[in-house]
């Protein structure tokens, strides 16, 4: 950088002013490696070679006095000190000059600043002085505080008499080399900083990612994508036996119609039986492969996805109208499943007592094609299920990628078979089939309604319900109140509303804005939407790609169409340019749109796509716009900016969402570091790349083994006592309850040492962030039973998790609960609910 700008001055012979930092945003750097998932860090990590280098980068700057003025910002003594040195005793106005922060290390510029008569420096020093309002200036303080309060800064140190002068003032160089001895080699990293690559520990890998700044990885990359545009790309059904070819239906590239990407065959009926029949035949094969051999063949399929990058990239762009960034992301995603089931599964499961439930049925959604469709298949097969794989109708090519190397990497042919087709063939044939033992589908509320509906009255051998594990979409909200950072709120929303195109379940819906601050944010918001491009997702300078084809984009038209007609303002802007323009005209394009609401509630139905609607809210309003966002029955995401614990603790404690973010934005949830999932219409079952997920694919295990696979999740995580006392107060009570029924007492404590709700844990993470993971109870429990003693087991299983019970009303439970109210001498709640009671203990 340096040379660079050195024949930038030689060139516009003009002297460039270069001031010279260290450590400025050096957590940014290493946090933004960790996510990105690159090889190493931009930036040492050890202090004493980012000494060294800036001692370096100091010498090369003065050595060219015509060229560059040095300016050199530093409250390091030493480094003072050397900079003085390398400069020399012929000093000149003009030379140089130092540069501190006002109000931090005064004492030691007094000694640079002095005259040379009294034993100082006299060298010039320039005070720098932040100016402007709060609101603008404190981010930039706070991080000026946590940069210098760093236990390595020198002017945290300088604070601490116990620190001898000696090691306060030694010389990096020295230092350097004398770890040089130790370690072998100059240069090493920090052994307590992992790489990227390590961040999870030996657990497992982090998923290797592509940097896009780096010219040789885009050179081969480039490479890749026109290797992989001179292919027509097939999917066809694959069974355990080949199957015609048969006739073919093009694949478009929603940017670019005229660009076929590839073919696809959907599967007949007769495909349809046959898979079903061979993935019976094969599941006691697959359920018979030790964990250990089940895990080694998901992290092989893991490499494999990994060397495929580049080729999958291609696919992802053209078919699923993904941006660079987002296809990187997508096969990471898909890359981080399968490690991160294969090593649950190698570490906690054994063929003796965790069983399988046997034939899985995978239906996967074209918003995320490889990604999730991996995240299901990985998870079925961890458990040592067979699987049925049907993806989307819109990207069925980029699945049959996925299908292909999970066969390379080792699963046999009968155990997973894909299946493309329409849902309302393919996909209802699959699930109403009597020998599909559990379905996994991400997709639309509505779908899986109906999945949910026909699968009800089905069940196992054992008489329970088939497992369906739904994860659908969200009326998902942010609410930011007047103390939050707009600049960083901007960032967020646009990420979060207008990344993907919009197209994510956890996309941002609803814009919540304190008065306030609402129209300050909305100007700002408008500015930066109309700096984004929209168009080709072909091209590296594309922010925002296509929606999925022309149906979406027509509903989605059509809602922007109506909220116009109903008066709401509308904006829409995006960076224009002649090129872009000819490409929305033929490809599924929808500018970013924001819409100004009334009122939360005029929001009826998820918009899935580059839409963000906007509601005001007052101070005081908070608790019922709260209440509002729960009533919507979505609870998927949620997002708050606040600078206030208070507000964050009650929109924690209020909100019903599977994930809430705080202070950054709404997307992009990590396997294992941000479990995905949510509740009411937003879905059903554990969370994907979570520590329970697995355990739903299981038709038995031992009563343990929730309990040893939390253990490994930072089991010292300490315990919210409020929280635990409040989930096991009701079944404390009905232990006292029961004195004189020792089988329900000791059932009580059974279920209580059982039962995991409440419990938190601290999940591993990139540098700058702390990830919870909470296990909180379902609100309320239907019970039906046709005796007491049914009942009062009911009761106590319930109870144990902290949920509340609705009871029937009728005569059997009407008289339970007056003598568990009467014998208890306690106070409990009774209330209509249609034709139940709810009895909360």
């Amino acid at each position: 950088m340096i040379d660079y700008l050195i024949d930038l001055a030689t060139r516009s012979r003009r002297r460039l002013m270069i001031r010279l930092v260290k450590g400025a945003y050096w957590d940014s750097e290493i946090k933004r490696a960790q996510m990105d998932g690159l090889e190493g860090y931009p930036v040492y990590t050890r202090k004493v070679y980012t000494d060294v280098s800036y001692l370096a980068c100091a010498k090369k700057l003065l050595a060219v006095p015509n060229l560059i003025y040095p300016q050199f910002a530093t409250h390091n003594a030493h480094t003072l000190a050397a900079i003085y040195q390398l400069a020399g005793q012929n000093y000149y106005p003009g030379q140089y000059e130092f540069q501190c922060l006002h109000g931090m290390g005064e004492p030691l510029y007094e000694q640079v600043t002095g005259k040379v008569a009294d034993g100082k420096l006299n060298r010039p020093c320039r005070i720098y002085a932040p100016v402007g309002t709060h609101e603008t200036l404190l981010a930039y303080l706070v991080r000026r505080l946590l940069e210098n309060g760093a236990n390595t800064s020198f002017v945290n140190r300088i604070a601490d008499t116990s620190l001898p002068l000696d090691e306060l003032v030694a010389d990096p160089v020295t230092a350097v080399e004398k770890l040089a001895q130790q370690e072998g080699q100059t240069g090493l990293p920090h052994p307590k900083i992992p790489l990227p690559r390590d961040l999870y520990g030996h657990g497992r890998d982090n998923s290797a990612g592509l940097d896009l700044a780096n010219e040789h990885r885009l050179a081969s990359l480039s490479s890749a994508l026109l290797n992989s545009a001179l292919q027509k790309w097939q999917a066809l059904p694959m069974l355990e036996q080949s199957v015609a070819a048969g006739e073919m239906s093009p694949v478009i590239n929603p940017a670019e119609p005229k660009d076929i990407v590839g073919y696809v065959r959907e599967a007949t009926p007769s495909e349809v039986e046959q898979a079903l029949e061979s993935v019976v035949n094969n599941a006691p094969i697959w359920f018979a492969t030790p964990p250990a051999e089940r895990a080694a063949i998901l992290h092989r399929a893991a490499v494999l996805m990994e060397s495929q990058m580049q080729q999958l990239i291609g696919i992802l762009v053209r078919e699923a109208g993904k941006t660079f960034s987002n296809a990187i992301a997508e096969v990471r995603e898909a890359v981080d499943f399968l490690h991160y089931y294969a090593g649950q599964v190698r570490d906690d499961f054994a063929n003796e007592t965790h069983r399988p439930l046997g034939p899985v049925v995978c239906i996967s959604p074209w918003n995320f094609p490889l990604a999730i469709f991996t995240g299901q298949i990985a998870a079925a097969l961890a458990a040592g299920n067979s699987v049925l794989a049907k993806p989307a109708e819109q990207t069925p090519l980029i699945a049959a990628q996925g299908i292909a190397i999970l066969l390379e990497a080792g699963v046999p042919p009968g155990v997973v078979q894909l299946l493309p087709g329409q849902g309302e063939t393919v996909g209802a044939q699959l699930t109403g089939d009597d020998r599909v033992r559990g379905v996994m589908f991400t997709g639309s509320t509505e779908v899986a309604t109906l999945l949910q509906r026909n699968i009800a009255s089905r069940l196992d051998a054992q008489g329970r319900p088939i497992p369906l594990i739904a994860e659908t979409g969200g009326m998902n909200a942010m609410i930011v109140d007047s103390s939050a950072l707009t600049e960083q709120v901007v960032i967020d929303v646009l990420a979060s509303a207008f990344d993907s195109a919009g197209q994510r379940c956890s996309a941002l819906r609803v814009l919540c804005l304190q008065d306030e601050i609402a129209d300050h944010t909305l100007k700002m918001l408008r500015g930066a939407m109309a700096e984004c491009r929209m168009g080709n997702p072909g091209r590296l300078t594309t922010d925002i790609g296509p929606v999925i084809d022309s149906e979406a984009k027509a509903n989605i038209e059509r809602h922007i169409q109506t909220m116009r007609s109903k008066g709401r303002p509308v904006f829409q802007a995006v960076r224009e340019n002649s090129e872009d323009a000819r490409e929305w005209q033929s490809g599924t394009f929808v500018a970013p749109t924001l819409i100004e609401l009334d009122d939360f509630a005029e929001l009826q139905k998820e918009v899935f796509g580059p839409v963000l609607h906007v509601v005001r809210y007052n101070r005081n309003q908070l608790p019922e716009l709260i209440e509002q966002i729960n009533a919507s029955g979505y609870g998927l995401t949620l997002g708050v900016h606040t600078r206030i614990d208070e507000t964050i603790a009650q929109v924690t404690g209020s909100a019903h969402v599977g994930n809430l973010y705080v202070n950054r934005n709404m997307v992009g949830a990590v396997v294992g570091v941000q479990p995905f999932g949510g509740e009411g219409l937003s879905g059903t079952g554990p969370k994907a790349g979570g520590p329970l997920y697995l355990y739903r694919l299981l038709a038995n295990r031992p009563e343990s083994a929730l309990a040893v696979t939390l253990a490994r999740q930072d089991a010292e995580y300490p315990v919210d006592v409020q929280l635990k006392a409040a989930l096991t107060q009701p079944l404390n009570a009905l232990r006292e309850w029961a004195a004189n029924r020792p089988e329900l007492q000791a059932l009580c404590t059974q279920y209580g040492e059982l039962a995991q709700a409440g419990t938190q844990r601290l999940l591993p993470g990139p540098t700058g962030e702390r990830n919870t993971w909470t296990l909180l109870p379902r609100e309320r429990v239907l019970c039906i039973a046709d005796d007491e003693q049914d009942a009062l087991t009911q009761l106590a299983a319930v109870l144990a998790v902290g949920s509340q019970v609705l009871w029937p009303d009728d005569a059997l439970h009407r008289q339970l609960v007056e003598g568990i109210a009467i014998g208890s001498q306690r106070t409990y709640s009774t209330g209509e609910s249609g034709k139940y009671n709810r009895s909360t203990v």
